[in-house]
């Protein structure tokens, strides 16, 4: 009887323990561990004393119970996770309104959004940006502790009737997201909703456009949304405790991983460190006893034994015990449990097992050698088929063009002069692929082209580009060598321009070579002149449909070399236009051609004229960190040029120019990017008149001047020549890690 009492008040023990373990706060004793329905477990605290620091505080308002960020009293907290180090916060919406008047809308309101923080960081892995709206913009810039600044954005468009938007998709018809651009504690965020035409043509059901960030997979589009009337979403922050990693915290006094079980891990996406009570455990790792909490798998759904077998709970993990007379580890994932068999019967089995593996094996030897000529063969010719190849041949030969001089590459021959294409060799990346910088068992410096994986929309403008560049034969058109079609990617193979684009030239501050106004004017002229012969001279008029700054290369000699025919087009000789989706850059995009959308000659002329204004002007197609009225540099030269105002807008940098002469090419500009294309000049015509220009410039240098400034820059360069790691450029898409302006969006709007 003594001894049933002792068991009884043992388990009574044990129960206690258990349930205080369970009901064991979060928070520090004595300190509120909850604001309304949010837990707020140390070491977060609503004041100084129940916190770790000032940096871990969280404003508790007495009256409606919600917590807030101290930094930033607007944004309200929804929970706190000490497993990942990741805080769920509550961020407003940036949105335009338009009321319509006549046949065009007005801005009545604007609500973009700008947050700055100090303390906790924006996660640019786990939210995205999302703009709602048939008429939007959607822009998100971020800046990180490193001084670094990024920029990213989508656009969104609708028919006349919002019965074309599809519900739960953001793939740009009443709805696009983009991810956040990678930076290093992204502190200060600012994003803004815009509008293209003012919402004229939807004002009815759609007047206004929305723009927010939101965690990812938290936001499903409905049509409904394009009257959105939620004011925030949840987004993630990432915290961490100081700056220290865990090796140099933990010979620290104030390390904050204080249960003897809990275990520290890194930030991956800031400073500092954060701490975890170890599997099988839980409980509040920021505190001595707060790691003791054993969890019981057994209890339903936390453990993966089966059905016949017993499930054994143990400090810090579980078992899975098969019942007498079966062997196995009794989980669902392992080899479960089975009874056990004889040991007669498993030496038959075992040698059955072995003669019939044998046979398999010298059968599988004498098939494979049979059967590996053959797949290698329908392999090459799957390939082919899959990237184009007999569509290739149909588009040369209808074209009449030849491949006679392009080699057709083997993808060994690739691999060795990439090393295997190795992520080091990387030009950059743009909307039709990837370029790496190559060597050729020639010796010839080459640039890769390799396109998307598994897209099959990137064959036909891979194709384009192989028919396009097969007709041109251009001094200042980047020249084609060949490519590679037996690998389940295509693959093109340029020479190597090696001074970057002129795009990098104009607006990278880094840049040591400083263009002048006689190269800047001689590169206008080249890029004319090759624009001019695509519309006049070649066999098939060709629009190239993409024309700007990052797609004109500069050799050696700073001579100009036209690139990127992915989205090209040729016309027929019988039409002056063609019918297309749009397509090309924002800020370069000829607004005829967007709003018709036929392609003209004229769309080029335009794009060649937003260049000429950034060789003037030296100022970027489009910068949302200039005022409103210059952000647009084609509608803020043009409204310049009638105000008489060019002289104000002249880059510094242009040195020993003749002003009249300027004047002459700016006036060029200003034709080039007239609103109807009606109105503008051929590309012939702009060509003769920079021919000319150029021809008084070098008069005016005289002939005795033996050092060009294209001579005087190579003799500062020579020696780092080799060492340039630039080529082909692509377009659509900025690298956050280059040294590109990041006000240079490029959007790709419909398709082919």
């Amino acid at each position: 009887m003594a001894a049933y009492i002792k068991q009884l008040l043992l388990i009574a023990v044990v129960a206690f323990l258990y349930t205080k373990a369970a009901t064991q706060p979060m928070s520090l004793p004595n300190c509120p561990s909850k604001c309304g329905s949010v837990t707020i477990p140390y070491p977060f605290g609503t004041t100084e004393e129940c916190s770790l620091d000032n940096t871990f505080l969280i404003d508790c308002n007495n009256t409606s119970q919600i917590p807030f960020l101290p930094e930033n009293k607007n944004i309200s907290v929804l929970n706190i996770s000490l497993d990942d180090g990741v805080m769920r916060v509550a961020w407003p919406i940036a949105s335009d309104c338009y009321t319509k008047k006549g046949e065009l809308g007005e801005l009545v309101n604007q609500t973009p959004q700008d947050i700055n923080m100090t303390n906790f960081h924006i996660s640019p892995t786990r939210n995205k940006l999302i703009a709602v709206g048939c008429d939007t913009v959607g822009v998100v810039g971020v800046a990180d502790s490193r001084g670094n600044n990024y920029l990213a954005g989508c656009m969104t468009y609708c028919n006349m009737h919002n019965d074309t938007t599809d519900n739960q998709s953001c793939s740009g018809v009443g709805c696009c997201e983009v991810s956040i651009p990678r930076g290093y504690m992204l502190r200060e965020v600012n994003y803004v909703s815009g509008a293209i035409y003012n919402h004229s043509s939807v004002n009815d059901f759609n007047p206004c456009g929305y723009v927010f960030l939101a965690e990812n997979g938290n936001y499903n589009f409905s049509r409904t949304d394009l009257k959105l009337q939620k004011k925030e979403f949840p987004v993630l922050l990432n915290w961490a405790v100081g700056n220290q990693t865990c090796d140099q915290a933990k010979n620290l006094t104030n390390y904050a991983c204080k249960a003897d079980k809990s275990t520290c891990h890194n930030s991956t996406e800031r400073s500092g460190y954060f701490c975890k009570c170890p599997d099988g455990y839980q409980g509040n790792p920021y505190r001595s006893e707060g790691c003791h909490e054993d969890i019981n798998e057994c209890t339903e759904g936390l453990n993966d034994c089966v059905e016949e077998a017993r499930c054994n709970n143990d400090p810090g993990t579980y078992q899975c015990l098969c019942p007498a007379g079966y062997e196995g580890d009794g989980k669902n994932d392992g080899t479960r449990c089975s009874k056990k068999p004889r040991k007669d019967i498993i030496l038959i089995i075992a040698l059955s097992v072995s003669l019939s593996l044998l046979a398999l094996l010298v059968g599988s030897f004498y098939a494979y050698f049979a059967l590996k000529k053959r797949k290698l063969i329908k392999l090459k010719e799957q390939f082919f088929q899959q990237n184009g190849g007999l569509l290739l041949q149909q588009q040369i030969g209808r074209h009449g063009g030849s491949t006679e001089t392009a080699k057709v590459f083997t993808l060994e021959e690739l691999k060795e002069a990439t090393n295997n294409f190795n992520e080091g060799k990387i030009l950059g990346q743009g909307g039709q692929g990837t370029v790496y910088k190559g060597v050729l068992q020639d010796k010839r410096i080459v640039a890769i082209k390799k396109s998307k994986i598994n897209d099959p929309d990137q064959i036909k403008p891979f194709i384009n580009e192989v028919v396009i560049l097969s007709q041109i034969n251009h001094r200042n058109v980047v020249k084609l060598f060949g490519c590679c079609l037996e690998t389940e990617v295509p693959l093109l193979v340029y020479e190597f321009i090696p001074n970057g684009t002129v795009h990098e030239h104009l607006h990278d501050p880094n840049q040591s070579i400083k263009l002048t106004w006689k190269t800047r004017l001689r590169i206008a002229k080249e890029t004319a002149g090759v624009l001019a012969y695509l519309h006049s001279a070649a066999s098939t008029p060709i629009i190239h449909r993409d024309v700007k700054s990052t797609n004109i290369l500069l050799d050696r000699n700073l001579i100009a070399k036209v690139s990127d025919f992915g989205a090209s087009r040729s016309v027929p000789l019988d039409h002056s236009q063609i019918n297309t989706l749009v397509q090309g850059t924002l800020g370069y995009l000829d607004p005829e051609y967007f709003h018709t959308s036929q392609l003209t000659e004229k769309s080029d002329v335009y794009s060649f004229g937003v260049v000429l204004a950034e060789l003037l002007t030296g100022m970027m197609a489009l910068s949302f960190d200039r005022p409103e009225v210059e952000r647009n540099l084609a509608s803020y030269f043009g409204s310049s040029m009638k105000e008489g105002r060019l002289l104000h807008i002249l880059d510094q940098n242009i040195d020993e120019a003749n002003i009249e002469q300027v004047k002459e090419v700016a006036n060029i500009a200003e034709r080039c990017l007239r609103l109807k294309g009606e109105d503008r000049p051929t590309m012939k015509e702009v060509a003769m008149e920079l021919e000319g220009i150029l021809v008084i410039e070098e008069h005016r240098w005289g002939s005795d001047n033996l050092f060009s400034e294209e001579t005087e820059n190579l003799l500062k360069t020579t020696g780092s020549v080799k060492n340039v790691e630039d080529g082909i450029g692509g377009s659509g898409i900025i690298n956050s890690s280059d040294s590109y302006s990041l006000n240079q969006i490029s959007i790709s709007i419909g398709g082919r």
